[in-house]
């Protein structure tokens, strides 16, 4: 092989151990996909995880830039190539890609690829997803034989870090689930119980006004320690409920995977862009992540958009959050509910402030500023 042995071997331990770090599944893929990449010397490396719509479910990969990625357009789909690997599972190796018959076709912007190195990502009988690299850098072109064995190895891990990755993102699903039903537990033990004193408390007060003020003011002032401490408990208990995957993930990732889930989930394409941010107070994205999910759900249940997107900018010393789609839009002086309010409030309390613009047939786009 042309790399160091040692040097393959810290890279692949490096994309298993990876998610002994707490990264998640994307990161790890991203791991392999630049190691892979490096040691193998090609220009093009991708690993791609399919999902049951006959897309990917995740989808990794280097030497495109952003705006190449961009003017190519959405992920790819389960078609030549990827697709009769993934249905194959059987490693690929090519002197030029154009010339196989599997080959169909690439977006116009797509780079031009030419020689081909994929290898199948199984997990026993079953082909989890694919890696492969194009045109190798190395003066004489070409992948080798050595090459499509330390691919292989790295395919070989990729099956491990990824089903570990999984496993561990299933078991933080479920470490989160007990959570809530912990939190769920503490706000009926403890504040349902402080409201329950505090309503029989306030109608004995009111009884007592006409025949006992002074007995009145005594238990007047119990009703306001006990709506302190009542308040207090809440708060404490609202922190405590702040999403698991922002402290894991930061703002961006959380996002980014919520809104991959809708896209599955729903006919409307729903497209995430971002640009790099800086880092944020907790509360900021908490208020960020909750205006973004309820903006998204006006958006995909009743506005009948076909397209939406989402998108987190670093403008001018603030964070810009934009929801914006091409449904049926709405006259915001006749508008009742949709969350308006709620997601005002949440913008405020950071300091942001939240704008909307919609109209019958035009769409709507919820914009929030907040500085950071």
């Amino acid at each position: 092989m042309t790399a160091d042995r040692d040097e393959i071997l810290q890279a692949v331990s490096s994309a298993v151990l990876a998610v002994t770090r707490h990264l998640s599944v994307r990161e790890v893929l991203q791991v392999i996909v630049r190691s892979a990449q490096r040691l193998l010397d090609a220009r093009y490396a991708a690993l791609g995880v399919p999902d049951e719509d006959g897309s990917f479910a995740e989808f990794v990969a280097e030497g495109i830039t952003d705006k190449q990625w961009d003017a190519i357009g959405p992920l790819p789909r389960q078609h030549g190539m990827l697709g009769a690997m993934l249905r194959e599972g059987a490693p690929v190796r090519l002197p030029d890609l154009r010339e196989d018959p599997r080959f169909e076709w690439w977006p116009k912007a797509h780079p031009v690829m030419k020689d081909f190195l994929g290898v199948p990502i199984r997990d026993s009988e079953q082909v989890l997803g694919i890696i492969f690299l194009a045109n190798k850098r190395t003066p004489g072109g070409g992948f080798t034989q050595e090459d499509q064995d330390l691919l292989t190895l790295f395919a070989a891990h990729a099956a491990i870090a990824l089903t570990n990755a999984r496993l561990y993102e299933r078991g933080r699903e479920l470490a989160m689930l007990e959570e809530r039903n912990r939190v769920a537990r503490e706000l009926h033990d403890a504040v349902t119980q402080k409201l329950f004193s505090l309503r029989l408390t306030a109608q004995a007060a009111g009884a007592m006004l006409t025949q006992d003020p002074g007995k009145a003011a005594v238990e007047i002032e119990r009703v306001q320690r006990l709506a302190g401490e009542a308040l207090s408990e809440l708060r404490a208990v609202i922190v405590e409920l702040r999403p698991a995957e922002l402290d894991r993930h930061g703002l961006s990732e959380t996002l980014r995977k919520h809104v991959r889930m809708l896209d599955r989930l729903h006919p409307s394409l729903v497209v995430f862009e971002c640009a790099e941010l800086p880092p944020l107070d907790p509360a900021v994205e908490v208020a960020v992540l909750r205006v973004a999910q309820e903006a998204l759900h006006n958006a995909l249940r009743h506005s009948g958009a076909g397209r939406v997107l989402v998108r987190l900018a670093y403008e001018d010393g603030k964070l810009a959050l934009t929801v914006s789609d091409d449904g049926s839009g709405f006259e915001q002086a006749e508008s009742r509910g949709l969350g308006l309010v709620s997601m005002r409030d949440r913008a405020e309390s950071v300091g942001g402030a939240l704008t909307v613009e919609s109209a019958p047939g035009q769409g709507t786009t919820v914009r929030v500023e907040v500085g950071v």
